[in-house]
């Protein structure tokens, strides 16, 4: 190699060096004055320090580590940097949250601390006029029409077609030859159920099918960007959106065209509490509630009820207890003829200690100690209609769902946009930042609960009592004044499906290890869960 072929190779290793050690410079110099673009946001009348925790790289945060991580990004980073801490994900700054006490100065500060924060493809696709979207003195007034549709007296008139909507469900379910997908399964369970109890539509199983598919590509794009483009998925969350609308719009213009005949669905009670309150609710206000109800009832319902099935699949002994409390009930009396079945000691998953899913043996995947394939028959049982008075004699039954609710939330928390700096743990949570408060990781750390990795469903009875023990510990609808106002309807279908279930089929696993979980946006299974469902045999 001559003089100049040194020199050349020695001029490339040079430049490549410096070219690398440019690029390095300018990434650090970006995060660097990325960081500093939002430590200048903290409240300069504030003295305290905003929380620890990282940007991540300009424009984009920590928003790819979030998408790739799941709920392990949150974990991790809580472990790292504590309870309260600073990230940045889908374009802003944000404040995460756990801990009861925390949570609670969130929930409480609504409207004075904080406001209810959803993506604008969501506000858009929802409308301006329903309860998501409404804030302040309209929020109030809303909230009280939307009250009476939720009531005790509401569910009393639903629930016998509740019970019937859910044994036809039921009764697809075990009539299928192989297995069915639970989550699938439950959506369209949840679907008929808000239209046909809440919405007060009987349509064939064909029409049902075709406004299902159509809601799904409405929530499909509820979290899509904000372009409104033929191809967008906003553009498509429209198109799904006036599709329902305009479906509605018969239904409701048959309704209030029709002669009143008492109270017989949600639009009943809310035209009727609309009117007691002297407010005059327009066309669209409906048919964007109609939309709303579907959308509140649907995918967290389902989520419940698939996390119920898939917990009582895990836990034999839990599914035995529930199954004795019914017999021991009225319903009981008139099912007498079922067997309650013999589990053996190794059955009892909640013995472990370890409460990972992929732990339990594939023998252990069944609601009874020997469930068999039967023949795909009729029920050999049926269950007498149910009231509000006997479902709530079902204690045990009860604090089995709310274990569920603690130990799967459907939602793993909520955001809020910070309307005037305020504290919390000694940090400052700036205005115009926004702030996450997590249901999930509250319900997993708060010192109330023993051991919160178990499945315990004793923990919610008289003699522990431990949720009572803090408020905000268990906030599996959030809380104050943007709770769920739907969050008993939800515990009672979630309710009179596990007695369906229970009383009246058993159920096994279809794979040898449970699914994988995923928390966002609903927590539900990663590729489906699949489960062979029969009906009992004496």
């Amino acid at each position: 190699m001559n003089l100049f072929e040194l020199g050349t190779l020695s001029f490339f290793a040079t430049t490549t060096i410096v070219s690398f050690l440019s690029i390095v410079l300018l990434v650090t110099l970006s995060q660097q004055l990325w960081t500093l673009r939002w430590s200048i946001t903290r409240d300069r009348d504030s003295d305290l320090p905003i929380p620890k925790g990282s940007m991540g790289w300009p424009v984009v945060g920590e928003t790819l580590y979030w998408l790739f991580q799941g709920s392990n990004f949150h974990v991790t980073r809580r472990e790292k940097y504590g309870s309260v801490f600073k990230t940045h994900l889908l374009g802003k700054p944000v404040i995460r949250v756990t801990g009861a006490e925390n949570i609670r100065k969130i929930l409480m500060g609504e409207h004075n601390l904080v406001s209810t924060q959803w993506p604008q493809s969501t506000r858009i696709i929802l409308g301006p006029n329903t309860l998501a979207n409404s804030v302040g003195e309209l929020h109030k007034r809303k909230r009280k029409i939307l009250a009476h549709a939720f009531s005790h007296a509401a569910f009393e008139t639903y629930i016998p077609r509740l019970q019937d909507v859910i044994k036809k469900e039921v009764a697809k379910w075990c009539s299928e030859p192989g297995c069915i997908d639970v989550y699938a399964a439950t959506k369209m369970l949840t679907f008929r159920i808000a239209m046909q109890v809440l919405l007060g539509l009987d349509a064939a199983d064909t029409q049902m099918d075709y406004l299902s598919k159509t809601f799904e590509q409405l929530t499909d794009n509820l979290f899509s960007l904000p372009i409104d483009v033929s191809f967008s998925g906003l553009r498509k969350g429209i198109k799904a959106r006036d599709t329902l609308h305009n479906f509605m719009e018969k239904l409701i213009e048959e309704k209030l065209q029709k002669q009143w005949d008492g109270y017989n669905d949600a639009f009943d009670y809310i035209l009727g509490s609309a009117k007691e309150n002297h407010y005059d609710i327009t066309l669209q206000e409906l048919k964007e509630t109609a939309v709303e109800l579907i959308f509140a009832a649907h995918a967290t319902t389902a989520s419940a009820s698939t996390s119920l099935i898939l917990l009582l699949l895990l836990h034999p002994a839990v599914a035995q207890k529930s199954r004795a409390e019914i017999e021991s009930s009225e319903l009981g009396r008139t099912i007498s003829r079922m067997s309650s079945p013999r589990l053996s000691p190794e059955n009892s998953v909640e013995r472990s200690k370890d409460c990972k899913l992929e732990s339990v043996p594939a023998e252990h995947h069944s609601t009874t100690a020997t469930a068999q394939i039967h023949g795909k028959v009729g029920p050999r049982y049926h269950l007498p209609h149910l009231t509000l008075e006997k479902l709530s004699r079902m204690r045990y039954l009860d604090c089995v769902v709310k274990e569920v609710l603690r130990l799967l939330p459907p939602v793993s928390g909520g955001y809020r946009t910070v309307l005037k700096t305020f504290e919390l743990d000694g940090f400052q949570i700036p205005k115009g930042w926004s702030v996450m408060y997590s249901i999930r990781d509250t319900h997993e750390t708060a010192p109330v609960y023993q051991c919160p990795d178990l499945f315990d469903p004793e923990r919610f009875g008289a003699e522990r009592d431990e949720a009572g023990k803090g408020r905000f510990s268990y906030v599996p609808f959030g809380g104050g004044v943007r709770g769920c106002v739907g969050k008993e309807l939800a515990q009672v279908i979630i309710k009179t499906l596990a007695v369906e279930l229970l009383g009246t089929t058993d159920w096994r696993m279809a794979t040898k290890k449970p699914p994988r979980m995923q928390t966002v946006p609903v927590v539900h299974p990663v590729n489906g869960f699949h489960v062979h469902f029969n009906y009992k045999h004496p």
